[in-house]
């Protein structure tokens, strides 16, 4: 058994690269060998988003607060809100963050295959953000 205390995890800005806006990564959890699953708090201010990114075994999204926007390559941008549950499919081209006036947070969980749990692409653009 392992218990983390709040107090050992440290708050953290992800890469500008990968972000537009301002955003906030609370570590929640990271497997250890021989698991892969590793979650975290997400916390993005209004504007903010992910570029385009896809999950080599998916991921799940836990709306916490606020209010945001998901999109899927070729899909609608959908709204998202507290209580909602997002999942993307392996392979899904997707971004995900903030609508335009209230900041949002998620708690997103995804696993690690060959110990990547990400492949990031390019950034959201403005007009893609917008509709």
């Amino acid at each position: 058994m392992k218990i983390t205390r709040p107090e050992e995890r440290t708050s953290a800005r992800p890469p500008e690269e990968y972000f537009t806006g301002t955003v906030r990564l609370d570590p929640l959890f990271q497997a250890e060998d021989p698991g892969r699953v590793a979650g975290a708090s997400v916390t993005f201010e209004p504007g903010a988003r992910t570029a385009w990114h896809t999950h080599p075994a998916g991921q799940t999204l836990i709306v916490t607060a606020g209010f945001g926007r998901v999109q899927r390559e070729g899909g609608p941008i959908e709204e998202i809100r507290p209580g909602d549950i997002v999942w993307f499919p392996a392979g899904e081209k997707h971004w995900h963050g903030a609508s335009p006036e209230i900041a949002m947070t998620h708690i997103a969980i995804q696993e690690a295959i060959d110990g990547s749990p990400v492949t990031w692409m390019e950034k959201v653009t403005d007009e893609q953000y917008d509709g």
